[in-house]
């Protein structure tokens, strides 16, 4: 970054920002909110998956597996859609997949077709964050970038928080089927406001027209992403930061306190809505001091995972039977400072890449913590069926992932800065 945009200056070609900027950035955020919505329902569904699927342990992590095999797989090619289609195209394709996902897992009859919808939705819910990191890069100045960005994470957690609260009752209350089919009709909301009010860029911003032809300009866009170390360390700032809770929110918190702890659903689910509101919190405290100093980046990064770590490892090695609430509510407090850290992986792949690569280069960070994520939960898994559901040993896991994730960033930051 540019010391004319450090210093809060808006450069030459800079977006202006505004009151419209927000207004069509806010759309383009509210079809992320309603994706997050989707992507986490099944995390307060999970009990009730075991008794309507009939399955194990394995079976149900399954089901987010392949939803984040799905995600983590279309993050280049979405990258690239974004890079040749524009905003607006991508995010109404991911809107359609995504609804037909949600409405499909609420009729699915057996766990097989529901398996399909959960792939559909991670299809679409993959269109959707780095559509939405390219709409704030095209609608508000660069030095704008790191406070958009964390919003933008603010606002899907606050999807995650949808999910806690208000689908646990819904599905509690009236039921599997209805509960999933009503909240797909928010995807039918969006969709009809991203049609009639989203724009990809202001008037005035319009981007170079860039040769987007064939399989040679696909290899380049991915190699040129991809030599930049700023894009590699991204990949592995948010490879280590986020997997911790995202497996949390996404399937296994709720058994581990149920089940582990002994908590009650209730409980339980305050737990989890604990992390969502510390996300939230967070993010809002990072956004403001990356913006400010941006040398405190891999600072916040790293004290995030050396935080969380120890808090799983003081939560796993309790020398009682079970964890006291003083710990499980810290350790959820500071599980909720993953998000916001998997966001500062974007800031080192952004200034690292020019305008006509940041979908791709976006598209490369945003799945090192969908794979750190999809790894643990197989792992979680099986390790609960092979040790007769140990938490203990299958939280472990965590740790393994959280050194690989470590080492590699460690060994790219002088790179990066160099560059």
């Amino acid at each position: 970054m540019s010391s004319a945009t450090s210093a809060g200056k808006i450069l030459p070609g800079d977006p202006p920002g505004g009151r419209r900027a927000v207004a069509v950035w806010s759309i383009g955020v509210a079809v992320y909110f309603v994706a997050v919505i989707f992507r986490t329902s099944l995390g307060v569904a999970g009990l009730d998956a075991v008794d309507r699927f009939h399955v194990n342990a394995s079976a149900l992590s399954t089901f987010s597996i392949l939803q984040l095999l799905v995600y983590a797989g279309m993050q280049i090619p979405v990258g690239l859609l974004v890079d040749r289609l524009g905003t607006k195209k991508v995010l109404g394709i991911g809107v359609v997949l995504f609804t037909v996902g949600q409405l499909g897992f609420a009729f699915s009859p057996s766990y097989g077709m529901a398996l399909a919808s959960r792939a559909l939705l991670g299809c679409g819910d993959a269109m959707t964050f780095i559509s939405v990191l390219r709409l704030g890069n095209r609608w508000f100045p660069a030095r704008r970038g790191p406070m958009v960005a964390q919003l933008a994470g603010l606002v899907g957690m606050a999807g995650n928080l949808v999910s806690t609260l208000v689908l646990a009752r819904l599905l509690h209350g009236i039921g599997w089927t209805a509960a999933f089919a009503g909240s797909a009709l928010a995807g039918v909301v969006v969709f009809v406001l991203l049609l009639l009010f989203l724009k990809d860029h202001p008037e005035g911003h319009e981007p170079e027209p860039a040769p987007h032809q064939g399989a040679a300009y696909v290899r380049r866009q991915i190699a040129l992403s991809w030599r930049e170390p700023g894009t590699r360390l991204g990949l592995w700032v948010h490879f280590t930061t986020q997997f911790p809770a995202m497996v949390f929110l996404l399937l296994w918190g709720m058994p581990f306190l149920v089940e582990a702890q002994g908590l009650s659903r209730g409980t339980a689910g305050g737990l989890l809505t604990l992390v969502v509101l510390s996300n939230m919190a967070v993010g809002l405290v990072y956004g403001q001091i990356i913006a400010r100093h941006h040398a405190a980046r891999l600072p916040l990064a790293l004290g995030t995972v050396g935080a969380t770590a120890v808090l799983w490892a003081a939560t796993l090695a309790y020398p009682a039977d079970r964890a006291p609430m003083w710990l499980l509510v810290v350790l959820c407090a500071v599980l909720g400072a993953c998000g916001p850290a998997s966001m500062i992986g974007f800031d080192f792949a952004r200034p690292a890449n020019p305008p006509e690569r940041q979908g791709t280069a976006s598209g490369i960070t945003n799945m090192g913590g969908f794979v750190a994520s999809m790894t643990t939960l197989f792992a979680v898994g099986v390790l609960l069926d092979a040790t007769g559901d140990d938490y203990t040993v299958a939280f472990s896991s965590v740790f393994v992932l959280q050194a690989v994730g470590v080492s590699q960033i460690l060994r790219l930051r002088r790179r990066a800065a160099l560059r």
